[in-house]
């Protein structure tokens, strides 16, 4: 094997580690997006259900750099009241309720352990 073909071969090698492992953490960020969008439905307030039933997770690609977002899509600006809570019309504070925020904690926190295990293992 002359050296051209050795580059070329280090080169496919190389080229097919990088798309393993990119597949395999779009996979796990996909996979604890969807698990944050369901714990944050579990925990939601429930009067009606129509909040809950809202939440989305948005794929955001930008730059080379690709991020999930979960969201409510019917009443996004209903979280921020919900999650902290807000003051009343007439004096006083209503009950914050999280929701988002704990299920993003909970679930992402294993996260970058996770990329790490994959970028060890090939994808």
């Amino acid at each position: 094997m002359d050296i051209d073909q050795l580059a070329a071969e280090i080169t496919r090698a190389v080229r097919e580690y990088t798309d393993d492992v990119e597949k395999g953490i779009e996979k796990r960020v996909d996979e604890v997006a969807e698990l944050v969008r369901q714990d944050a439905v579990t925990n939601a307030p429930k009067r009606t259900g129509k909040y809950a039933k809202g939440f989305k997770v948005t794929k955001e690609d930008k730059g080379g750099n690709s991020r999930r977002i979960v969201w409510n899509k019917k009443y996004a600006s209903r979280v921020h009241l919900l999650e902290m809570g807000h003051a009343k019309r007439g004096g006083g504070r209503v009950q914050a309720y999280p929701h988002l925020r704990p299920a993003f904690d909970t679930r992402a926190a294993g996260l970058p352990d996770d990329i790490k295990r994959i970028i060890r293992n090939g994808g």
